[in-house]
């Protein structure tokens, strides 16, 4: 009896500390506007790796060609007011940007930590090409916002800021551990 008591209680303090520590491995993406959240888009799985964060997505119903992709600050997907006017997903804040640099780069480069290689979507809306974070690992997107751009990303803040991309499109919110 002693001992079934004993397994019992080992493997429920397993279970909560794989419940604690299993921080979340994929997000739901949904499209946004700014009247909010509306329908899945897919999902986006994340794998720690010897060489960054990879991010392998399952998406579909996506304009096709190269969209700006990056990790947000906030873990919100909401729409909130920009210069006046209501944004789509503007809760989300700016690219994640922990050491306060203040500059788009790419995502090996010394600007912000969310700022990952481009999404390529397919001619026929889908993306599901893998792209690698070489700076981050999973505990650094815990509790932020996962955001897809209208347009491409050429990693730089000129001659447009946040590498010219356009509103955002489709956003999920990361779950923390």
């Amino acid at each position: 009896m002693k001992r079934s008591i004993s397994l019992l209680s080992l493997c429920t303090a397993l279970a909560a500390c794989a419940g604690s520590a299993g921080a979340a491995s994929s997000v739901t993406l949904n499209a946004v506007s700014s009247d909010g959240v509306g329908e899945a888009v897919g999902t986006v799985s994340f794998k720690n790796t010897e060489h960054g964060l990879v991010f392998s997505p399952d998406l579909s119903g996506l304009e096709p060609g190269l969209h700006g992709f990056h990790v947000h600050e906030n873990a919100s997907c909401s729409p909130a007011a920009k210069n006046g006017e209501m944004t789509a997903a503007a809760s989300a804040g700016s690219h994640y940007d922990p050491e306060n640099s203040g500059a788009h780069d790419t995502p090996w480069g010394d600007g912000h930590m969310g700022d990952l290689p481009g999404l390529y979507v397919a001619a026929d809306g889908t993306a599901t090409h893998p792209v690698l974070a070489p700076r981050l690992q999973m505990e650094d997107i815990q509790n932020r916002a996962l955001m897809i751009h209208i347009g491409g990303d050429n990693f730089s803040d000129t001659p447009k800021k946040l590498g010219g991309g356009g509103a955002r499109v489709a956003c999920g919110v990361i779950g923390g551990g």
